[in-house]
């Protein structure tokens, strides 16, 4: 069975970028949701005891089991945002030389991630990821997919789910994104 990830702050504690009130529709409804599917969808199957990675890679690009996957995906997908809060601050200094390195200043980075977050037509994640080479890049992926099978490792990522901003900015994703980035992940 998959359990809902605890929250490792307060619903608090990024006001005034994300209120307690989206958090608690976010994380309370919205990834619990995904939870609650995907441990309906696992029951009885060779899932069953499977951790969620590998539910994802067993499941990725098999047509009969992509209702599966994408829940997984959105398990997942919540899981590494909720890490992504306060990441910044938390990197050890090596690793954030590294992404500067390939992205120039904190501003330059903030800048790509706002329009690669823009460039997300409807909904989907925008994540900073190490590639196979031990570069950094940044992607994006659409609805429940996830770096994971292609063989990224994620570093952070932001939801640009209507869900994650609505409450808080309406149709002002931009205004949501750069908010997030400096004040949520902190850079």
């Amino acid at each position: 069975m998959i359990d809902l990830a605890e929250l490792y702050f307060g619903k608090k504690d990024f006001e005034p970028f994300v209120s307690e009130k989206t958090i608690e529709f976010h994380y309370g409804k919205h990834h619990r949701a995904y939870v609650d599917k995907v441990n309906e969808l696992i029951i009885g199957t060779e899932f069953q005891n499977m951790s969620l990675e590998d539910i994802i890679r067993h499941t990725y690009d098999v047509n009969e089991q992509q209702v599966l996957y994408n829940n997984a995906g959105q398990v997942y997908n919540h899981n590494i945002y909720w890490q992504s809060f306060g990441i910044w601050d938390r990197l050890d200094d090596a690793t954030k030389a590294e992404i500067l390195v390939t992205f120039g200043a904190d501003e330059a980075l903030r800048g790509a991630l706002v329009d690669k977050a823009m460039g997300v037509f409807g909904s989907g994640w925008v994540w900073l990821v190490k590639n196979k080479q031990s570069g950094f890049e940044i992607i994006t992926t659409k609805n429940g997919d996830t770096p994971l099978p292609l063989g990224f490792e994620p570093i952070f990522n932001i939801d640009v789910w209507e869900h994650a901003y609505y409450l808080d900015y309406q149709n002002l994703r931009k205004k949501y994104l750069e908010n997030f980035i400096s004040g949520v992940l902190k850079i």
